[in-house]
């Protein structure tokens, strides 16, 4: 299963991008990677599963190789459950398993998404794989926390908005020690690997 295959799937605003590993007859499994990753997140990971599985790991919108929604339009995890629609539609998946990983704010994870699609639409998961998660429930007492962190979301997107600043290239050393200073869980070769996807090569950096 080391082999994968690139797919792309037509949406309103672009294209969602994913990597496919094993047989398209082979049991179908669509993975979801967590906040601010991508498909990459499994490449370490695929090769040790069974291989009479097919398994497609999509981008999600604004992620990897997948288009950004236009400016102006938020990322509402309602709006990633509804990718995973449109990705199993174009699939032609009518039942699959799904499995999700993330490590990052549960709220934003797509340990959220996963259980989240399953609710909506429970007839089309066979099996739910839920990897690192840290569920997806608030209790009382982190009601106010959770609204303070909503908040400061909007008003971020709101201020990078209204600054509309040129991204900064940066050479690919730089940027992968950006990336591991941000994300004490990530080792080099994990950054690295991410970095493939999520990094775009320019005359600057």
């Amino acid at each position: 299963l080391g082999m994968f295959s690139e797919l792309k799937f037509l949406v309103p605003w672009g294209h969602v991008a994913a990597k496919a590993w094993g047989h398209s007859e082979g049991h179908p499994v669509l993975c979801l990677h967590g906040w601010l990753d991508n498909a990459n997140t499994f490449d370490k990971l695929i090769p040790l599963l069974p291989r009479d599985c097919y398994y497609v790991a999509m981008d999600f919108s604004g992620h990897g190789l997948s288009s950004h929604r236009p400016a102006g339009c938020p990322y509402h995890f309602l709006d990633y459950v509804t990718d995973v629609r449109r990705v199993a539609a174009a699939l032609q998946w009518r039942r699959f398993t799904l499995m999700g990983h993330s490590m990052g704010n549960f709220s934003f994870s797509c340990c959220f998404m996963s259980p989240q699609f399953c609710f909506l639409y429970p007839e089309m998961v066979d099996k739910l794989i839920l990897l690192e998660s840290l569920g997806f429930l608030l209790a009382p007492e982190d009601t106010e926390a959770w609204l303070k962190s909503k908040r400061r979301v909007i008003d971020t997107l709101l201020s990078l908005e209204a600054k509309q600043q040129t991204p900064k290239a940066r050479s690919p050393k730089a940027a992968l020690q950006r990336l591991l200073e941000a994300n004490s869980h990530l080792t080099a070769e994990g950054g690295a690997i991410l970095l493939q996807r999520g990094a775009t090569e320019t005359p600057a950096g």
